[in-house]
């Protein structure tokens, strides 16, 4: 598995527009982590209103989850508290207040568990930014939702990626990120962006080249720039774009099939 894609995919199947059923979902993560893919595979992400289904259907086996929070919602000590028993790896939670949200992190995380705080947009992302810097946690952005709105333009999106760069805070994506390459959708005519646009955006370094990036639709091209990544250009840009969560595992790698950048291994090796 390429360096490139290792943990890229946090397994959103539950949410939506995928909307899995845990009877379907848990099984399908399962595979997921056995199958030659597994490299690319990241955690199984699960709301604080699915857990108790979780625990009863959970079985045995690996099965690291992420726990996504709410604004509102309960706060990681109660999450973790509901989810004893399962193997929680790390906590996503939205916020109007990052300061905040980092200090209750610090005073409720335990050692070992990973933390991502989902950014507000609009405002000065600069402020949000600045909170979350210089601490243990990632910042975690929207780039898609169910309605028009949800997407993030390219400027805004392309902002907070160098905002993160330059103050050498990782992050993470959600929401959005079906297919490798920006595209308009034909069934809504939202404009995606593309989960391979946003990793040459972390590895352009600079805004111009942020935008850039963010901007290209040829699937040629960006397949191209992908390819063309030295192992420096890789590892700094994973550093910073650590994952996104998809409620499709196999989408984003067809995608990455059909461009040539990942190939099943023989039928034998697998």
């Amino acid at each position: 598995m390429k360096a490139l894609f290792a943990g890229l995919f946090d397994d959103a199947a539950l949410f939506p527009p995928g909307d899995l059923p845990l009877a379907e979902a848990v099984p399908a993560h399962r595979g997921h982590r056995t199958a030659w893919y597994a490299p690319a595979v990241g955690p199984f992400l699960c709301g604080p209103g699915r857990l108790a289904d979780l625990l009863a259907t959970a079985g045995t086996g690996p099965l690291p989850v992420g726990l996504v929070l709410p604004q509102g919602g309960p706060g990681p000590a109660e999450a973790l508290k509901a989810a004893a028993g399962l193997d929680v790896v790390g906590i996503e939670i939205a916020t109007a207040d990052v300061a905040a949200t980092v200090a209750q992190l610090a005073a409720e995380l335990p050692e070992g568990v990973d933390a991502a705080v989902e950014l507000p947009r609009g405002g000065r992302p600069e402020d949000t930014l600045d909170a979350l810097a210089g601490t243990p946690y990632r910042a975690k952005y929207r780039t898609g939702g169910l309605t028009a709105e949800a997407f993030p333009p390219v400027g805004e999106l392309a902002a907070f990626l160098v905002g993160c760069a330059e103050r050498a805070l990782p992050y993470k994506c959600t929401a959005g990120l079906h297919h490798a390459v920006r595209h308009t959708d034909p069934r809504t005519g939202f404009e995606h962006h593309g989960f391979l646009n946003v990793l040459l955006a972390a590895a352009a370094g600079d805004r111009a080249g942020a935008v850039e990036a963010l901007n290209e639709r040829s699937a040629t091209v960006v397949a191209a720039a992908v390819t063309a990544l030295t192992d420096t250009q890789v590892a700094a840009a994973r550093r910073s774009f650590t994952s996104f969560g998809t409620c499709s595992i196999a989408e984003p790698l067809d995608d990455l099939a059909g461009l040539g950048l990942l190939s099943p291994p023989p039928l034998e090796d697998r």
